[in-house]
């Protein structure tokens, strides 16, 4: 009885192992995705730029020494005529003295020359030396004491300081950058332009600029280009401009974005966010979401990028979907979850 047992608890086992386990529904990978339709021509060619002032001006001592005093920091608002920093003025101070001293000896001199030439003890020669003497230390007494002046700094302007070169106890050459002043009144956009783009802009062009802080909804008129540099920076082989705004109260260092009227890109162009983009080696591509949420991977062409996404030329059409974020994730075929994150542009 004890065998039948025995024998009919294991082919009941043997039984419940031959089963297969129930297969494990694989989960769906969510993916943010957005729809293409917009081309990037209707924008135009957007350039980031940063608020400057007109006039900037790079301060410093018109002779060499220690600097003892600093009154002012990054962002102090001065006014023209105020100290900003001092020398040590001793050195300038002796070399004063000594070209005072030397001036007051001649002078003397040459008092006691004029009463013995109207004596007739001395010659008209010997007078006239004593006299181009005392102009030749005249001068170099008014040299001394105009570089005992040069051991303050003072500022040349109304404005605002942008930038500190130097410190207290640090010991500084003639014309060595000290402070950096950005004057009052007018300000502009500095921007840099492309050198594929050089041939298509000319000072004078009418632009439009939009600041960060205030929204690319906001957008300011009247501005134009005021200047285009007509070589180009070694490193980055871009020409440097200024855009020109009519509003003087502009904060300094406000990041802004400029966009020249009339100036249209491609219209068959699309504009894809930056990091919709894969890439393999040379190649780009985009995953393209078909109406069954399965994901494949087509290549494109990639025209420019800009700070608002890439360019593409080719192979990728007005309303199709495609993956925006993750893309190095997602596998050929697989089905995803779509999560929407707007439209594009």
């Amino acid at each position: 009885m004890k065998t039948l047992i025995l024998c009919t608890a294991l082919a009941l086992g043997l039984i419940a192992c031959g089963k297969e386990a129930p297969p494990k529904v694989a989960q769906e990978r969510a993916a943010l995705t957005q729809i293409v339709g917009g081309a990037a021509g209707e924008y135009g060619h957007v350039y980031s730029g940063e608020v400057r002032a007109r006039y900037e001006t790079t301060l410093g001592f018109r002779l060499g020494g220690k600097i003892t005093q600093r009154m002012v920091d990054a962002g102090a608002v001065v006014k023209a005529g105020q100290v900003l920093a001092r020398l040590d003025g001793a050195d300038a101070g002796l070399q004063a003295s000594a070209a005072d001293a030397q001036y007051q000896l001649a002078e003397a001199e040459l008092k006691r020359y004029r009463v013995l030439l109207s004596k007739n003890f001395v010659s008209q020669s010997a007078f006239d030396a004593k006299e181009a003497a005392l102009k030749s230390l005249s001068a170099q007494y008014g040299l001394a004491r105009n570089q005992s002046t040069y051991t303050t700094l003072v500022a040349d302007h109304d404005g605002v300081v942008t930038a500190t070169l130097a410190e207290v106890g640090q010991v500084v050459a003639a014309g060595q950058p000290v402070l950096r002043l950005a004057q009052n009144g007018s300000r502009e956009i500095a921007i840099t332009i492309p050198e594929s783009q050089y041939a298509d802009f000319k000072t004078g062009m009418k632009a439009e600029v939009a600041l960060w802080p205030e929204g690319n909804e906001t957008v300011r008129s009247g501005a134009y280009l005021r200047e285009l540099s007509p070589a180009a920076d070694a490193a980055s082989r871009t020409y440097a401009a200024r855009i020109a705004v009519d509003d003087a109260r502009l904060p300094l260092g406000m990041t802004a974005q400029v966009r020249f009227v009339g100036m249209q890109g491609d219209k068959s162009a699309l504009l894809v966010p930056m990091s919709a983009i894969f890439q393999q080696g040379d190649k780009s591509a985009l995953w393209v979401v078909a109406p069954d949420r399965s994901v494949s991977l087509r290549p494109v062409q990639v025209a420019s990028y800009r700070d608002e996404g890439a360019v593409i030329s080719s192979g990728i059409s007005v309303g199709e979907r495609i993956v925006t974020h993750g893309v190095h994730k997602l596998i050929v075929g697989e089905k995803i979850r779509v999560v929407e994150a707007g439209a594009a542009r």
